[in-house]
């Protein structure tokens, strides 16, 4: 992540002030509140128009402790070119993630659960920038993330070189404000706090343990300085995007007002702000309290018996371990309710195996199934707190053992959340924590098998609860077990984007990230809908038409080699075969054929193609043999080279094309003087061959620069084969008239006499 340095930080404290934040090194705003301001910024990114999520830019924050205002300063601009129109920028936010977008309306896969993402648009019209700003209160610490994209793309294939496409850019910048010395509640502890005026609220926050089922917040002996009743509101919790859960309660008159929150974020500071409703001038003294109630354990494995097993195993590392227990010295199942009664929770824990980027296993160390009770959750800890787990998606697949289910109607029940486990399960509570929204999950001998997608997972701990439950009442479950076989892995795009997708690692900095790119109209989050998908019919249809049109090039070939232009021929026959395996291996759905690497086919597809078109009009100029074959050579090597350098240039087939073009109409000047006539001089040759050849060649020209889209290529680009080849044929010049036509009689009387004659060509040309 680049932050603010250098010439940015010169003007630092003027954008502080035309943002209204404090100066640079921090103020007094009354009860001895120090306020920092800090700022941070990321280079500008050129925008794309939108057809998957590798054309959405994006940008990483990291949002400090303590921070009381964010404020985004979003910067859009286009360039001043004639081809610059008005235009749309959509920004999208998200706090732990990227944000999960569906600009084009398409289906994700089954049992993915998406939240819509909370985005604003900036409209670049008349104006050439466009500068707004995002103000965002009590933002929660931690990562944060802005996606940035231009509307869907139009489809068409543009030439590189052709035309001059307008320069979007898009730059984000985070300023923050955080207090220094936010005060700290302690639990069981009354702190008096005063707020100054309603211009300036207070914020308190309070450390949440481990294990930690309840907390409760209470506000009690509320006056304001002119004695009277007073009116404040309390916000618990921080502002996360694109779902916020902040716990408001406003407190009027004398009467102490409190809150209870279950499921709260283990190991970590929850923020309260307690602002006043009252007039401007009063003050507001008060006393804030809070508690907490413990949540006791249990554990069916510890750690330290894995690692002497596994030592004496003799099993190496390559693992790393996380689970949600400590260490116990039991380490052995409970058996019966009795003991479970004592616990508000069942830990299994869990290990942790990283296999790749993006791409982490879960793995229980009593085996892939648990045992689920009804009177306490059984609880999983699944670690994505490294900063690069987010970029991924996050697959957990319950599996019942209908067997080990004694009661019939009895449901499994599971929730799938991050920050805070859900410690009581039933059929009618939804899976939700104080501020997170989980992922429900249920089997039954009905349905024996569950599963959710979680697509760009918040980097945090998640917590996956399961809790037996009987739709009669809880008192038949007690004594009941349930064996649920658990899969969780984390991989950067789920089932591998499916036979019509591929899976591209994007970066942002040091940041990584998957997404799909989808073929054959497929489209999706995953490549899995179907809506604008070719048959498997129009598949092979393409396939043929863009390979088998490239036996267009035999015509030219045979007149060729019966022209004697063994060369140009052989030339021809490189650019027919290259060209008809390169498409061939180019499709994008099933019928696909691949004889060697796809960057060989399509570089040598790249080169037969503009060597072609070199070698023919310098044969149809009609030099000396000696110099057109240097030129043949010498304008190969250096095709070879431009290619290499960028391959899908237009100069790389418009500056042989051109240097040749002089080449042959030199020449034809030549000839024309020194015979002082027109040259080719034939009005044969030019109504029948050179017109129509020409014709065909500027009709291919136009369709490969201007008719090509993604939904036409396989056949507008299979008339480019046609025309190309068509136009070779046409353009050829004929053989030498001292060259008698192929007699091999005659050839193989020659024996060991030198029958070429190389004199200059001086004919007139018929």
């Amino acid at each position: 992540m680049a932050q603010g340095a250098g010439p940015g930080l010169r003007l630092l404290p003027v954008l502080l002030q035309l943002l209204g934040l404090p100066a640079a090194h921090g103020n007094s705003t009354g009860s001895d509140s120090l306020y920092v301001s800090e700022y941070f910024s990321q280079s500008a990114q050129k925008l794309s128009f939108y057809s998957w999520y590798g054309n959405a830019k994006v940008f990483h924050f990291r949002v400090p402790e303590d921070t009381v205002l964010l404020r985004w300063l979003l910067q859009a601009s286009r360039g001043k070119e004639p081809e610059c129109t008005s235009m749309e920028v959509t920004v999208h936010f998200r706090y732990g993630a990227p944000p999960v977008i569906n600009p084009l309306g398409t289906q994700f896969p089954a049992n993915a659960t998406v939240h819509p993402s909370y985005n604003i648009s900036i409209t670049l019209s008349s104006a050439v920038q466009n500068t707004t700003f995002v103000n965002v209160t009590s933002p929660a610490a931690g990562d944060w993330f802005i996606a940035a994209h231009l509307p869907e793309a139009a489809g068409r294939i543009e030439v590189k070189g052709f035309s001059t496409p307008c320069t979007y850019m898009f730059q984000a910048d985070m300023f923050v404000l955080r207090l220094a010395d936010m005060p700290v509640l302690e639990p069981g502890v009354a702190m008096p706090q005063t707020i100054i005026s309603p211009a300036k609220p207070l914020h308190v926050k309070v450390f949440v343990p481990k294990y930690t089922a309840r907390m409760w917040f209470e506000l009690r002996s509320c006056v304001t300085s002119e004695q009277k009743a007073c009116s404040v509101r309390v916000v618990l919790g921080s502002i996360t995007l694109p779902q916020s859960f902040q716990k408001i309660i406003t407190c009027t008159g004398n009467v102490n007002c409190s809150l209870g929150l279950d499921s709260l974020p283990w190991e970590k500071w929850l923020q309260i702000m307690v602002e006043s409703l009252g007039t401007a001038n009063a003050s507001v003294f008060m006393e804030m309290l809070t508690s907490f109630t413990d949540c006791r354990p249990g554990s069916t494995s510890s750690f330290l018996n894995f690692s002497l097993n596994q030592s004496q195993a003799g099993s190496g590392a390559g693992s790393t371990g996380t689970a949600g227990s400590p260490t116990q010295s039991t380490g052995t199942a409970l058996r019966n309710a009795s003991e479970q009664r004592s616990f508000c929770l069942q830990n299994q824990p869990v290990v942790r195996e990283d296999l790749d980027v993006v791409s982490v296993r879960y793995r229980l160390l009593n085996g892939p199934t648990v045992p689920v009770y009804s009177i306490s959750p059984t609880l999983l800890l699944l670690n994505l707190k490294t900063g690069m787990d987010s970029g991924g998606s996050l697959v957990v697949n319950l599996l019942l053992n209908k067997t080990s289910l004694s009661q019939a109607n009895a449901t499994v029940v599971a929730c799938l959340s991050a920050a805070s486990p859900v410690l009581s399960l039933n059929t009618t509570r939804k899976c939700s924590t104080a501020f997170f929204q989980g992922y429900p999950l249920s089997v039954s001998t009905s349905s024996a098998e569950a599963m959710v997608i979680v697509l760009y997972p918040q980097t945090d701990d998640w917590f996956l609860s399961l809790q037996l439950i009987c739709t009669k009442g809880q008192g038949e479950c007690n004594t009941a077990e349930a064996k649920v076989t658990i899969i969780a892995y984390l991989t950067p795009c789920f089932n591998d984007c499916g036979p019509y997708g591929q899976c591209s690692l994007l970066r942002r900095h040091g940041y990584l990230y998957a997404g799909c790119s989808c073929k054959a109209g497929w489209s999706g989050w995953s490549c899995t809908d179907d809506t604008k998908a070719q048959s498997v019919g129009a598949q092979n249809l393409a396939t043929l038409l863009l390979t088998l049109s490239n036996l267009m090039f035999l015509p030219a070939i045979a007149v060729a080699v019966y022209r004697y232009y063994l060369v140009e021929a052989s030339v021809y026959t490189y650019t027919m075969f290259f060209s008809t395996f390169y498409h061939a291996c180019d499709q994008p759905g099933v019928a696909v054929m691949c004889i060697m690497d796809y960057d060989t086919l399509q570089y040598c597809d790249f080169l037969g193609s503009v060597v072609s078109i070199w070698v023919t009009i310098l044969c149809m100029s009609r030099v000396k043999k000696i110099l057109k074959y240097v030129l043949f050579v010498l304008g190969t090597l250096l095709i070879a080279m431009s290619l290499q350098l960028d391959r899908r240039g237009v100069w790389n087939m418009m500056g042989p094309c051109l240097f040749a073009l002089v080449i042959m109409i030199a020449a034809w000047v030549y000839h024309g003087v020194k015979r002082r006539h027109c040259y080719p001089s034939s009005w044969k040759r030019w109504v029948f061959y050179l017109l129509p050849g020409i014709t065909l060649a500027f009709i291919a020209i136009s369709v490969y620069a201007f008719m090509e889209t993604n939904e036409n290529y396989y056949y507008t680009h299979s008339i480019w084969h046609v025309l190309v080849a068509g136009s070779v044929a046409f353009l050829l010049p004929p053989r030498d008239k001292h060259k008698k036509p192929w007699a091999w009689s005659q050839k193989l009387t020659c024996r060991y006499q030198i029958c070429q004659n190389d004199r200059e060509e001086l004919y007139a040309v018929t």
